[in-house]
């Protein structure tokens, strides 16, 4: 995916109001007014979030006669998704060190209270 495009896909993700859009465009296809709907917003203003949305290319916009249907275009997604992968990896990684570096002071620490132990036993005979 080119900077431009994943940068363009982040923008377009970064406002509630879209990713809101999205949640309910993954039901399926569906007309501008039912997306605007659930919205405290003008047509208008729904029409301007559609219209960042589509051009990061997570929505496409058909025309069924008096009917302009709006869909979710997922592949943005995935490359955001595959993008992200890297860091995941990295991510865990640096938890499976720090859960041995922790499983090791466990370790020395239960064997450092069993020397303790022993020795303050060994005092007392």
């Amino acid at each position: 995916m080119s900077p431009a495009r994943l940068d363009a896909t982040f923008a377009a993700l970064a406002d509630p109001t879209r990713r809101a859009i999205l949640a309910r465009l993954a039901s399926g296809e569906t007309s501008v007014l039912e997306i605007a709907k659930p919205f405290d917003m003008s047509l208008p203003a729904v029409s301007k979030h559609l219209k960042v949305l589509e051009r990061a290319g997570l929505i496409e916009r058909g025309r069924k006669a008096q009917w302009r249907p709006c869909r979710l275009q997922a592949n943005p997604l995935k490359d955001v998704a595959d993008w992200v992968e890297v860091y995941r990896r990295h991510w865990e990684e640096s938890f499976d060190k720090l859960e041995r570096y922790l499983k090791e002071l466990q370790r020395r620490n239960k064997v450092e209270n069993i020397q303790r132990k022993e020795k303050r036993d060994g005092r007392k005979k």
